[in-house]
């Protein structure tokens, strides 16, 4: 055996685990707790001792052991860190997501398998971050490096607390039935086999007995109080034998801490780590974090970085000072007034004044980012000027001259921005719209159209940025500004604070932003996005003759009606759609080309598997004259995996797994895929709810139909 190197940084999970009360009590039972810590056994006020955490998801650890091909006969627990964010409710469902995140070398010792996880409540809280290390006896000696040092200092004096227990005998025959197993708890045979005199204690379960110790000593009566729980496991424990924990408090909040054999004076658990204290606010912060905002010597640009930069973000304040049409040579008053703001407050900020206008300019503002803070993380496009007038009266130069500092000016500073955050794998990019450009407002045609341009600008930078997790939103303010100022009146001005649409533009800025491509209108507390709609359409005539302009007028109706209208993710979605417009039959719509590679039978296919095996019967290989392509397929679930199809110079080639090149890639779920090709999921509703993605070169996938012979 060895270890699958493919395996790490790979995505295992979801993973889902009810439980109720009774699980709770009986993994506290399994962990040494009686009748004198009701708090846990009791169903009445029931509390769950937070090292339970660790016991429900014992899925996670079987799928670390799968995906990795460690040699299970080999396997010790090695290391344990939980981090705690709240507290762990007595029932539900937990849902863990995780990988494998690095393999050590030990040589002849054996090797190290890390893995992390995330665990949530079905209550939507974030419960516990999970990070384990397994110590595969059996898997060293690959050629890969060594871990990294992990020193913990006690302290030189006597322990604050020592705390005794005596672990029953049958101690694992309990403990096992909150989820772990594994023959070596229990089993004489295998447990000599693998090399020890008889079965041993799980470490987990000497764990738990170690969490209720550090819990009476430091937090009695509070498990919702414990923060943090980390230890190493460095020798076994015999069942019968009794432990003593051994407590230092370093400082408030913190104890180290370690568990002893005291009929060997072994260490059985050593570096222990445990943190306690009160749930940490769930803050959004950006320590660490670099910004530029453009335009942020006042209003707007102004706010949001004194928001960015209390909540920990070094800020690269950019105005050139010009007036509010842009004229003039610029000023540095604006920009350095609000840097002397945020150093006042503490933070760390640097004044630029370039002009977006120019690509040098832009570049510049970026310099000014690199040069005093060695990065990019945030961009926030928010530098503007107005100069109003109707189409008529609107001069070239005045036309060009907004759509120098909008769009132009997004893209001089955005371009080498860009550029940084693609290196490092990140990135949060903020374009201000308008509701002038959604909408329209009289007499700002060059302001309206410079806004829906940076409309597009997301739209197509979102696919760019997507691989390197570089998120592009776009936001419509509505707020007082000085290019406001004598435009709309007092009272109402008095309500449109730029502090109203901050909370929005800081949250997209932030690491927790689930979104890329989206439109937001923000203003006076109200929030609600925007999108383009496109209507289902008609068909007129058969897609060979050109409509006649009366046959159009027919279908007016249905051409605008936008009863199940769909947004669009990318101009491939709507070409997909428009080229199987004309299917005669739902199946035979690019969706189901796409999928229907099932050579002719009556019988519905029976595995996923199954429908590859028959792919290459069902290819017609006159068909294939001059077609060069690679259909990718990725299957998620039970029975699915990675299959590729290559059509090259009239032959085609299936085979499991992932292709270097593929033209275009289809991805579904193994159900979804089976329910599909059985006829049970019509292919346009797989498509067009999500349920069938299909990527790359969409209007490829129309081959498949042609290339293979379907039902």
């Amino acid at each position: 055996m060895a270890l699958n190197m493919d395996a790490i940084g790979k995505k295992i999970g979801p993973i889902k685990k009810e439980y109720n009360w009774k699980d709770v009590i009986l993994y506290a039972l399994g962990v040494g707790a009686g009748v004198d810590e009701l708090d846990y056994t009791y169903e009445k006020n029931l509390k769950v001792i937070p090292s339970f955490s660790i016991a429900s998801i014992f899925g996670f650890l079987g799928e670390i052991g799968v995906a990795s091909n460690m040699n299970l006969a080999g396997i010790l627990h090695g290391e344990q860190e939980l981090i705690f964010h709240n507290p762990i409710p007595t029932s539900g469902t937990l849902t863990t997501e995780g990988k494998i995140t690095h393999y050590y070398d030990k040589g002849p010792k054996g090797a190290l398998v890390v893995g992390e996880s995330e665990t949530f409540h079905s209550n939507g809280q974030r419960l516990f971050t999970n990070i384990v290390t397994v110590f595969a006896r059996l898997d060293g000696g690959f050629g890969g490096e060594n871990a990294p040092p992990n020193v913990v200092e006690f302290p030189e004096r006597e322990p604050d607390f020592s705390v005794d227990a005596a672990p029953s005998p049958n101690q694992p025959l309990v403990y096992r039935l909150s989820g772990d197993i594994f023959q070596l708890h229990v089993d004489p045979e295998f447990a000599k086999m693998v090399g020890f005199e008889k079965p041993i204690m799980h470490g987990l379960c000497t764990h738990g007995f170690a969490c209720r110790a550090l819990m009476a000593s430091l937090t009695p009566g509070k498990p919702e109080l414990v923060r943090r729980l980390a230890c190493r496991f460095s020798k076994t424990l015999y069942p019968g034998d009794p432990i003593r924990t051994l407590i230092w408090k370093v400082s408030e909040g913190k104890a180290l801490w370690r568990t002893i054999n005291t009929r060997t004076g072994d260490t059985v658990i050593d570096n222990g780590v445990f943190e306690y204290g009160e749930i940490p606010k769930d803050e959004i912060r950006f320590d660490g974090r670099v910004a530029i905002v453009t335009g942020a010597g006042g209003g707007l640009g102004r706010v949001y970085a004194l928001e960015l930069a209390k909540r920990g973000a070094k800020i690269v304040v950019n105005d050139f000072g010009g007036a509010r049409d842009g004229a003039g040579s610029g000023s540095t008053t604006p920009a350095q007034k609000v840097v002397e703001e945020i150093r006042a407050a503490s933070g760390l900020a640097v004044a630029n004044y370039d002009n977006v206008a120019t690509v040098e300019g832009g570049e510049g503002i970026v310099k000014s980012a690199l040069d005093a803070f060695g990065t990019v993380d945030i961009l926030i496009n928010n530098a503007g000027i107005l100069r109003d007038k109707s189409i008529l009266k609107m001069e070239p130069e005045t036309w060009q001259a907004v759509l120098d500092v909008h769009l132009h000016g997004a893209y001089h500073v955005t371009k080498p921005a860009f550029a940084v955050m693609k290196e490092k794998g990140y990135g949060r990019i903020i374009m201000t719209t308008s509701a002038a450009g959604l909408y329209g407002n009289f007499g700002q045609t060059n302001y309206s159209a410079a806004k829906m341009a940076l409309i597009g600008f997301m739209n197509t930078l979102k696919l760019e940025g997507a691989k390197y997790d570089i998120k592009v939103n776009t936001v419509a303010p509505v707020a007082a500004s000085r290019l406001m100022a004598d435009i709309i009146p007092p009272e109402i001005l008095e309500k449109m604070k730029p502090e109203f649409v901050a909370p929005l533009v800081l949250f997209l800025a932030s690491e927790k932003c689930p979104e890329t491509g989206r439109i937001y209108n923000a203003g006076v507390g109200f929030y609600n996005r925007a999108a383009v709609m496109t209507s289902p359409g008609a068909v007129i005539g058969d897609g060979k003759k050109v409509p006649a302009v009366e046959e159009v007028g027919a279908a007016w109706e249905k051409i605008v009606s936008l009863k199940g209208a769909r947004e669009y993710g990318q101009l491939n979605d709507l070409m997909g759609d428009m080229l199987t417009a004309f299917s005669p039959k739902p199946q035979k719509t690019a969706a189901a080309a796409a999928v229907a590679v099932e050579a002719p039978t009556a019988a519905a296919p029976t595995s996923v598997k199954a429908v590859f095996e028959k792919m290459p019967q069902a290819f017609r290989p006159e068909k294939a004259a001059g077609v060069n392509v690679v259909f990718q397929y990725t299957i998620s679930g039970e029975g699915g995996g990675e299959w590729f199809a290559e059509i090259r110079e009239g032959a085609c080639r299936v085979e499991a797994g992932k292709h270097t090149s593929p033209t275009c890639t289809l991805a579904i779920s193994s159900a979804d895929f089976l329910a599909l090709m059985s006829g049970k999921l019509p292919a346009m509703e797989a498509y067009t709810s999500g349920k069938l993605k299909i990527g790359g070169d969409i209007m490829k996938s129309q081959l498949i139909g042609k290339l293979f012979k379907m039902d």
